[in-house]
């Protein structure tokens, strides 16, 4: 699915994640940061491990998931793109496709619903403009098409420096706290199907 629309007088346009495109993941701060070589996720023991996978072993095991997940459940992510350059990212699946939501308080999420990992508008500069409004709708109006019954994310209190965003931004689009938590209470947003 693509979605193109104006913004701020700058072309916004929405693609599906898929492997081919995972490269145009937005980048911020060196070394490169980037939702490309991001398995925080899917694969929690790197992590916990203290691993050492350099960059192209991160991208090839986030599109071996990727390929993974579309097999056996569907699309899951998008990319949004203002003016040619990807400055959003977002990542869903079933909660038992991404290991890492059992390690939160209030996780793993529940069985009914989709998990919206990510959620993210990389730069402050490109916050508050209606972009993560837009990538939320796309990606409600595809999972409400799949026939999805919810969707829950781990939002952040306090901080729009997460991955997942912040509570309030998911207040204001009808999620409501399905578990409270201090620093990451699980939302969640029933879908009209």
């Amino acid at each position: 699915m693509l979605i193109a629309a104006q913004l701020d007088g700058g072309a916004v346009r929405i693609e599906d994640l898929t492997e081919d495109n995972l490269v145009q993941a937005p980048e911020w701060g060196p070394p490169p940061r980037s939702c490309k070589y991001c398995l925080y996720w899917e694969h929690p023991e790197l992590f916990a491990g203290g691993a050492r996978v350099g960059e192209e072993g991160l991208l090839a095991r986030k599109r071996a998931w990727l390929r993974r997940v579309r097999g056996e459940w569907g699309g899951c992510g998008k990319l949004l793109f203002l003016g040619g350059k990807a400055v959003g990212y977002a990542q869903y699946a079933p909660p038992r496709l991404l290991p890492a939501a059992r390690e939160y308080p209030t996780g793993p999420g529940s069985e009914d619903a989709v998990l919206l990992a990510c959620l993210f508008i990389v730069a402050a500069g490109y916050r508050g403009r209606g972009l993560g409004s837009a990538l939320l709708t796309a990606i409600l109006e595809e999972l409400e098409g799949r026939g999805a019954v919810a969707v829950e994310t781990f939002a952040r209190r306090g901080s729009a420096e997460n991955p997942s965003g912040p509570v309030e931004f998911y207040l204001k689009h009808g999620f409501r706290v399905l578990k409270e938590d201090p620093e990451f209470p699980l939302l969640r947003l029933e879908l009209t199907g």
